[in-house]
């Protein structure tokens, strides 16, 4: 009996193979999308939940508000992890990071500069899963002197030798250590990757007693019966018990006090499988994601799918006619409802397999090009995913019920003496089903061109925004310390160089990767009344080779003894302190240190604000010291003679047998770098956007064959009687046009409300324009006509007699 009804179906979807066609494509289109975006889904909330502990793990977070100014720490205190073990019988263990940058490892007279370094406390890797291959784990840095390298770092370090008992020379702090273990590769879906581990036992600041300082990133086993929300409730106790006295005798003022002026301080438990997806730090250990990019995948995945089966149901039901007559037959012959159901839910399912394996196939082709693009390592892997297999089945059960179920009933119900009569009674309601069916594809596809719009217009306007610097033609070499004593010497092939115009140095950049800080002032004449601002080390070239304006008083003076007590400050930090425009010049800010000793200098300019942080970010007041800082060189170059400058360059650099390898990178690159997200977002979402009116389109066309071959004979007529082939065309199109009208007054306010959500992320956003709205409607219109035009025009341009003599 299943061999004669696939037979049948086989034969059925062999005579209607255009339908089938359609469907398979529109299918396996909707089951790719949905696939890739599900994977990408699967792989964001994946993050840290390979650790055995992942559920009790937590990370604690620092926050404040200084005058207006928000902090979001993902470090804290040296003393934190310590504290809260001994003070809170919940916390079963506490362990910390602290990030080491990339210092200049030596073995054997091999340099190697690009390996980042962490220093962690012994008991980390009981705290994460983390296995060592060599090694043990419980004592691999109890020694202050003990190193623990990756697996790939030791075989780049030491080839097929033992590393265990080696010798590693850490060039930039002068120090020896022994590798005593070789770590398993990090997962990739961790929140942070080093290549180098150090004790904490061997690093002085870890030891330190001070409140006042956020640099380590602090981790907590909670007991398995403790609540995080319980917990993080007794933490203020521990904000008044430790840093109010520190806070006390650094800044002369008690928290409460502080606290009334409007500002707080506070601690927060953040989950271990959150941190990935909270993208609310400027310091994290690396770049976040964003739960809103992932419900958006999901939700794009899940759209593309239903109007993929959505396709199905309306073109299954625009040919009932055509089937009616087997279907009655089926039912003369004894065929119960139920059979029938059957019969045709095995055909949904065998496209659906169709399509889901041609789908399996557009996904691991796509793979790679996906993969890099957006940095991840996605994989169709059931070995190491045995969700794989299961989820893959769901999703084609899913789909082949969700695109069959209505045809089926739509199907069976048809009655046998009717139907062979030649009365088909489809009722009202299934043209009704159809039309909605309809607009529910074009109001998705209108809402995603509205979205890319959107996206692309907010893009364009943060390119096109007055930065308060010039971005351009700036050249950044990082690194300078592995010049040693030959900044010097480098320094004079710089300036002699025509294609350089101006060279500045400092670890401080407004785009890309930056040194950063907090650093509380205040008004020397209200020492009370303290601010956040974030603090730029500089030389005296620094604002013009930014192209900087000083609209007050004056730059740094380029004489190396004078201008070391002064500072140049923002428009946002004067008018923070008080102080607007000239008035801000002579005046005296203050800083404090965790002792109370007072720093003083006198604000010799006020800058104009510009952007050293994203658009994301409201500007925060800034204090510019004219103080040492090698961090990078920052060169503004001729744009012409660029190629064979960075060629002169790298020249210079080698020959002074410099420790690092020559790097560099361009300002504009790294503030381009800052969006990448949501440029990538405007690709998705544009891509998305025309696989959505690629599928929907497809199920169009399939409508526009059916309905003009019901309405051949009406066609010929029409020619008879003189009609030409544009006002037939017109004819067949007209009721595109009244499913896009309704699509658009549903998705025009539904996409507004969605995008205004999105830009509300941005402190300097666009307003969403009305022709934005006018450009995604006409856009549709001219696809979809374009669609149903074709093959109207040509049924249209038939000869009428051959129409009415087939029909």
């Amino acid at each position: 009996m299943v061999n004669i009804t696939l037979k049948l179906i086989v034969r059925n979807l062999w005579n209607h193979k255009v339908h089938a066609g359609i469907n398979i494509l529109g299918l396996s289109i909707g089951l790719a999308t949905c696939l890739l975006m599900l994977l990408y889904v699967q792989h964001e909330l994946s993050y840290d939940r390979f650790n055995v502990l992942a559920d009790r793990i937590v990370r604690i977070t620092f926050r404040g508000t200084v005058q207006g100014q928000k902090m979001n720490e993902s470090s804290v205190m040296p003393p934190v992890a310590a504290t809260l073990e001994a003070d809170y019988p919940e916390v079963e263990a506490a362990t910390r990071l602290r990030q080491a940058g990339t210092p200049m490892l030596v073995y054997q007279g091999n340099e190697f500069r690009d390996a980042a370094a962490a220093y962690i406390d012994p008991d980390f890797f009981q705290v994460f899963t983390l296995p060592l291959l060599q090694g043990d784990a419980k004592t691999a840095l109890a020694d202050p002197n003990a190193l623990v390298l990756t697996q790939t770092m030791a075989q780049r370090l030491f080839g097929m030798d033992d590393p265990l008992g080696k010798i590693v020379r850490v060039d930039d702090w002068n120090k020896s250590y022994t590798v005593t273990g070789v770590l398993a590769p990090i997962p990739e879906n961790a929140h942070f990757h080093f290549d180098v581990f150090l004790s904490t036992t061997g690093l002085p600041e870890a030891q330190s007693d001070s409140w006042m300082t956020s640099n380590f990133f602090t981790y907590l086993v909670l007991d398995k019966h403790a609540s995080f929300e319980a917990f993080e409730a007794k933490l203020p106790q521990t904000v008044a018990q430790y840093i109010g006295p520190q806070m006390q005798v650094a800044m002369g003022m008690s928290l409460s006090d502080f606290r009334k002026q409007g500002n707080d301080l506070s601690f927060h438990v953040q989950p271990l499988t959150d941190i990935h997806m909270d993208h609310g730090f400027a310091n994290d250990l690396s770049p976040s994601g964003n739960i809103q990019y992932v419900y958006g995948c999901f939700a794009i995945a899940i759209l593309v799918l239903l109007i993929a089966c959505i396709n199905f149901m309306n073109l299954s039901t625009a040919v009932a006619g055509k089937r009616a007559p087997s279907v009655g037959i089926h039912k003369l012959m004894g065929s119960s409802k139920g059979h029938l159901i059957r019969s045709f839910l095995l055909e949904s399912m065998l496209l659906t397999s169709i399509a889901l394996g041609l789908a399996l196939g557009m996904v691991a082709m796509i793979l790679p090009a996906f993969n890099d693009f957006f940095g991840v390592l996605l994989s169709i892997n059931p070995v190491s995913q045995p969700w794989m297999l299961p989820g893959l089945c769901a999703v084609g059960i899913i789909t082949s019920l969700l695109a069959g179920a209505y045809p089926a009933y739509f199907l069976s119900n048809f009655k046998p003496v009717a139907v062979l009569k030649g009365h088909i009674d489809q009722s009202a309601r299934a043209p009704r089903l159809r039309n909605g069916l309809v607009v529910f594809q074009f109001f998705v596809s209108i809402m995603l061109i509205i979205s890319t719009l959107v996206v692309y217009s907010q893009l364009h306007y943060i390119r096109s925004k007055q930065l308060g610097y010039k971005k351009e033609q700036v050249l950044i070499l990082p690194d300078v310390d592995a010049l040693a004593g030959k900044w010097k010497v480098f320094e004079q092939t710089l300036t002699s160089d025509p294609n350089i115009l101006q060279i500045s140095t400092s670890g401080f950049l407004p785009a890309g990767a930056s040194n950063g800080n907090n650093y509380f002032i205040s008004a020397e004449t209200k020492a009370a009344d303290m601010i956040k601002a974030i603090r730029y080390e500089v030389d005296a070239q620094y604002i013009p080779t930014l192209g900087m304006e000083v609209l007050h008083g004056r730059k740094f003076s380029a004489a190396p003894l004078e201008d070391s007590t002064t500072a140049i400050i923002n428009e946002t930090a004067a008018l923070a302190l008080g102080m607007e425009g000239e008035r801000a010049i002579g005046q005296t800010i203050l800083h404090a240190d965790k002792n109370g000793n007072k720093e003083r200098f006198e604000i010799i300019g006020v800058v104009r604000d510009f952007h050293f942080k994203s658009l994301h970010e409201p500007i925060s007041p800034l204090v510019m010291l004219k103080k040492p800082d090698m961090g990078n060189i920052i060169l503004k170059v001729r744009s012409e003679a660029v190629p064979g400058l960075i060629a002169t360059l790298r020249s210079n650099w080698m020959m002074l047998n410099s420790k690092a390898p020559f790097t560099y990178s361009f300002l504009e690159d790294r503030f381009e770098e800052t969006y990448r997200a949501e440029q990538k977002t405007g690709i998705l979402l544009g891509i998305f956007a025309g696989l959505t009116i690629l599928v929907a389109c497809l199920g169009l066309l399939g409508l526009a064959i059916f309905t003009t071959n019901q309405r051949r004979k009406e066609i010929g007529i029409r020619k008879v009687l003189g009609a030409s082939v544009f006002s037939i065309v017109g004819t067949l199109s007209t009721p595109v046009l009244k499913w896009i009208f309704w699509a658009m007054l549903i998705a025009c306010p539904t996409a507004y409300y969605i995008m205004q959500a999105w830009l509300s992320d941005f402190a300097y956003r666009i307003e969403i324009q009305g022709w934005i709205f006018f450009l995604a409607g006409c856009l549709t219109v001219f696809i979809a006509f374009l669609t149903v035009a074709g093959q109207a025009a040509r049924a249209a341009r038939q000869d009428p007699m051959k129409s009415l003599r087939n029909t």
